[in-house]
């Protein structure tokens, strides 16, 4: 049922129906009568639908408002959103219910290939990937729970191909000329940014865990007798508790003199400043092929020499197996061929 309203010597009209809803001003009450029984039989009759009202910019922006405050990934999404929105305007400005999987195919082949002249860089399959599974969950949102849309374009759209897995290993010799450079020495306290973030980076070699879990590690969730950390806050929103090597142990008493410094945490460094530090010191040290992440391939590749596969995923948080094999379990063939004749030869 519509509903009507002066203010200021104009009718609004307002219709609410089906998951529909419209708004107009008029001049005359009759005039917005008229408007608004018009578009109630067009909703009734299925010619407006929630998804010829809503636009791809809609949903986005709803779900932005509504679903990614839920996820520790919220401002990715927003960034998303926006990049999106802005690069992308007439599709962003298309109602849901016209976008189809060509679309989406031509805004998946865009995104590979880059805009020179709107100084949009192509992007490499896992980028692309990563949001197709955000813009993805859009539609299913608006479709499932808002009943904007009847149909997702996705369902039909041809996704990249999944790059091979990262296996870059990381030689003490490498991990040598990052530490110099970020300024860590292992018999001082990590005082400076740089320092703390060399200090970070050999906990990752020695625990496997991921940047953000020692961002966020706290003094208040050591193990009583040093043994391990818990991770209430995991990537897989899983808690764990990760060993600590002797080595491992030594960096966090490293760190002890500032105990009181960071509110709680341990290493008082932010993901911004982590990335942009780590960076810089691996462009100084001519190793810009290495990433901080890449300590927990090689950390967990050490690993697998003490622990199981159960084991492993235990220390990890993995809960797919085959994930772990293939994307973070790295050895060289030489290992393994020296692990053989040792085993042939005892």
């Amino acid at each position: 049922m519509a509903t009507y309203a002066k203010r200021g010597g104009v009718w609004r009209a307002q219709v609410r129906r089906k998951g529909v809803y419209l708004s107009e001003t008029f001049k005359s009450k009759a005039d917005a009568v008229a408007w608004a029984t018009g578009k109630e039989h067009e909703i009734h009759i299925g010619a407006i639908t929630p998804g010829t009202v809503h636009t791809v910019a809609d949903a986005m922006r709803e779900y932005e408002k509504r679903v990614s405050p839920t996820k520790r990934s919220a401002r990715w999404e927003a960034i998303r959103f926006g990049a999106f929105i802005r690069d992308f305007p007439e599709l962003a400005d298309m109602p849901l219910a016209d976008v189809t999987a060509e679309h989406m195919g031509r805004w998946r082949d865009a995104r590979l290939a880059g805009d020179a002249g709107a100084k949009r860089p192509p992007v490499g399959s896992a980028t692309v990937l990563r949001e197709i599974n955000l813009y993805s969950h859009v539609f299913t949102t608006a479709r499932d729970e808002w009943k904007w849309t009847k149909e997702s374009p996705f369902t039909g759209m041809r996704r990249p191909t999944e790059p091979q897995p990262r296996k870059r290993r990381i030689s003490d010799d490498e991990r040598d000329r990052v530490l110099l450079q970020l300024g860590y020495r292992h018999d001082a306290t990590p005082k400076t940014k740089s320092a703390r973030i060399g200090a970070m980076f050999v906990l990752a070699l020695e625990t496997a865990m991921r940047a953000g879990e020692i961002e966020g590690l706290r003094w208040d969730r050591l193990d009583d007798a040093g043994r391990y950390a818990h991770l209430p806050r995991t990537k897989t929103e899983i808690a764990r508790d990760v060993p600590l090597s002797p080595k491992a142990l030594r960096v966090i008493e490293q760190m002890r003199p500032l105990h009181n410094e960071f509110d709680g945490f341990i290493f008082g460094v932010k993901s911004e400043i982590r990335s942009a530090l780590f960076r810089k010191a691996t462009k100084a040290a001519m190793l810009e092929d290495l990433h901080f992440h890449d300590a927990r391939r090689e950390a967990l590749t050490r690993l697998s020499k003490i622990f199981n596969v159960m084991e492993l995923a235990k220390i990890s948080g993995h809960r797919d197996l085959s994930i772990l094999q293939s994307v973070y379990y790295a050895p060289h063939a030489a290992d393994l061929a020296d692990k053989l004749h040792h085993f042939v030869t005892t």
